[in-house]
């Protein structure tokens, strides 16, 4: 999923060592606004240091955000975790505008060998073997 919003809010970034692993973290987590008729907010977390450097996400830039969701029970409690995956800068991102193919001329009215369906057919008389009942 993706959304693209412009950075209202960085906040305070987490960190520390992993009970199971005994390996270091880091999170930092971001709020976007999604312009619309109702503008809508989206809080999103970048989970490692490397990702945090890679992104470099400045307050108010333009951004696209790709993400997974995913929740999570804590004391008998539900929340939801929006965890971004990559993260491109401008309102289209970094995505190439690219044409899956090559523009093509419009087909001539006759030409049965450039159209994307055979010409109709007509029906033939009553009666025939291939008369269907619809």
């Amino acid at each position: 999923m993706d959304l693209t919003g412009k950075v209202i809010a960085i906040l305070q970034a987490n960190s520390g060592v992993s009970a199971r692993t005994g390996n270091s973290w880091m999170s930092q987590e971001y709020v976007i606004e999604v312009p619309g008729q109702y503008p809508r907010k989206m809080m999103f977390r970048v989970f490692g240091e490397d990702r945090i450097k890679q992104f470099n996400i400045q307050a108010g830039e333009e951004i696209t955000v790709q993400f997974d969701i995913d929740a999570h029970e804590y004391n008998g409690r539900w929340f939801n975790e929006i965890r971004a995956y990559n993260v491109m800068r401008g309102v289209g991102g970094q995505i190439p505008a690219a044409t899956p193919f090559a523009p093509q001329a419009a087909p001539a009215a006759n030409s049965a060998a450039t159209a994307p369906f055979p010409p109709a057919q007509e029906p033939t008389g009553e009666g025939t073997a291939d008369d269907l009942p619809f």
